[in-house]
């Protein structure tokens, strides 16, 4: 028990840039989703939690119906998801996840970011065993032992449970929606303060002096990148 998980806030300011790389991370998300699993939001899971999510961070309700209008209207556009492990600076590590219809283009824009600040790139596998795949779901409205009990009576086996402002249940990334259906069979009209899928470090480690300014430096510039869809690393920020 007890991974004392932080509610990720956007670490870049809410400027017109950072505002444009946001509203164009979801319209390629929720296209993506929508290609894959149908436009219909009620029956594709996926496209149901990034219309909620894009709505929850106030992206317009003319982009999120723009990208999906793509799919209806025949527009054929690709995005890998191509998924960068790096060592940084110290004893950093960094998981960065891409949506890129153009892979080139986007190491060609990485690999300044880690050569400026004491990064290097590492083969697949080489940093993602040092973290957990989890979904993760916040809420209020139960108690812990009645969000316990309300997993078992469901068949949900959660990696762990904890109890702070919000109820927060970490899980395989592939049951999150039966733990927020279960949690919606309990609560009416809930509201969902945590939702995500991420990699959570197995350890944190702390940086400092010149080791800690190259990391906020990296981190800057990867946040930079269009490209860049989220990023994950182990420092104690």
């Amino acid at each position: 028990m007890g991974r004392a998980y932080e509610v990720r806030k956007a670490s870049i300011q809410k400027t017109g840039a950072a505002k444009a790389k946001l509203y164009s991370m979801y319209a390629k998300e929720i296209y993506q989703a929508a290609k894959n699993g149908g436009v219909d939001i009620e029956s594709n899971a996926q496209l149901k939690r990034l219309t909620e999510r894009a709505k929850k961070e106030q992206v317009p309700a003319d982009i999120i119906k723009r990208a999906i209008d793509k799919v209806n209207s025949g527009i054929d556009e690709n995005y890998d998801a191509v998924r960068y492990e790096i060592f940084g600076p110290g004893n950093s590590t960094l998981i960065v996840d891409c949506l890129t219809d153009n892979v080139n283009r986007t190491l060609s824009y990485i690999r300044p970011a880690l050569n400026k600040n004491k990064g290097k790139m590492g083969v697949s596998g080489s940093v993602a065993y040092m973290y957990d795949h989890l979904c993760i779901v916040g809420f209020k409205g139960l108690s812990l032992d009645e969000t316990l009990e309300l997993m078992i009576d469901n068949g949900i086996d959660i990696d762990d449970i904890e109890e702070n402002d919000n109820i927060i249940i970490y899980g395989n990334p592939t049951d999150l929606y039966k733990i927020k259906e279960a949690i919606n069979s309990r609560l009416a009209n809930v509201n969902f303060e945590i939702d995500e899928i991420v990699m959570l470090p197995k350890d944190k480690i702390k940086l400092s002096g010149e080791d800690l300014e190259s990391f906020e430096k990296m981190i800057k510039m990867l946040e930079e990148i269009e490209d860049v869809q989220h990023i994950y690393h182990n420092v104690e920020i």
